[in-house]
């Protein structure tokens, strides 16, 4: 199922068949989770969703980069970066392993 993007619409949609909540309620909590999300990893929380993985900001330092084009040296600034790290449940699931057979909920 390569190529599928899975958009805010497609997750209020499974909210409303698989929870039964209304659409307007649906979407309503899938905004604010997301929001949370946003805001907890805006103010430098890692957030963890367990079976799923975690998301951590870290942080960059100042280094020199090079453009690949003309090959002139630029100075690359620090700045905050967000990484995910899919748990062992996820990461089993994606290779189509027992998920079940992974205790680690990261």
């Amino acid at each position: 199922m390569a190529g599928k993007t899975v958009t805010r619409a497609d997750l209020s949609e499974a909210v409303y068949h698989q929870v039964g909540l209304s659409r307007t309620e649906s979407a309503a909590l899938v905004e604010t989770v997301l929001s949370e999300i946003c805001s907890c990893l805006a103010s430098g929380e890692t957030v963890k969703l367990s079976s799923f993985g975690s998301f951590v900001v870290r942080s960059k330092g100042k280094r020199v980069g090079r453009n690949p084009k003309t090959g002139v040296e630029v100075a690359i600034e620090p700045r905050q970066v967000m990484v995910f790290k899919p748990s062992n449940v996820l990461k089993a699931k994606i290779n189509g392993l027992n998920g079940a057979d992974s205790h680690d909920d990261e």
